[in-house]
């Protein structure tokens, strides 16, 4: 007899992934989500329960030439820059179920290249 899961896929994967993972205040959790249009990044400090940074691209303007791979770089870059402000080099990253290629791969190698440890 099989077990009937009820919940959606992308669900089930994100929850397998997030199991895994604990951020703390020393070194909080990156959560990416992605939508077809935008992109979030989210520092979680889960002791606490508390966002501690947060950054979107919807407050980039959107150019023809400017593609979303682009832009989920330029906000990393963003949040690493507020990162160092508050002296945080090191986190841990919650890809929140989607592949590791295209935007969140972008977003990962742009942090490592400014100095954050995943």
């Amino acid at each position: 007899m099989h077990k009937i899961n009820h919940l959606p896929k992308a669900l089930r994967r994100t929850m397998s992934v997030r199991k895994k993972l604990h951020g703390t205040a020393a070194r909080p959790r990156l959560t990416v989500y992605r939508s077809n249009r935008y992109i979030n990044l989210q520092l979680i400090d889960d002791d606490k329960g508390v966002t501690l940074l947060s950054e979107s691209d919807r407050d980039i303007k959107k150019t023809a030439k400017v593609t979303k791979t682009q832009r989920a770089s330029q906000i990393a870059k963003n949040l690493a820059d507020k990162m160092k402000k508050l002296k945080l080099e090191k986190v841990v990253f919650d890809r929140g179920g989607y592949r590791y290629h295209g935007r969140v791969k972008a977003v990962a190698q742009t942090l490592r290249e400014e100095g954050i440890e995943l």
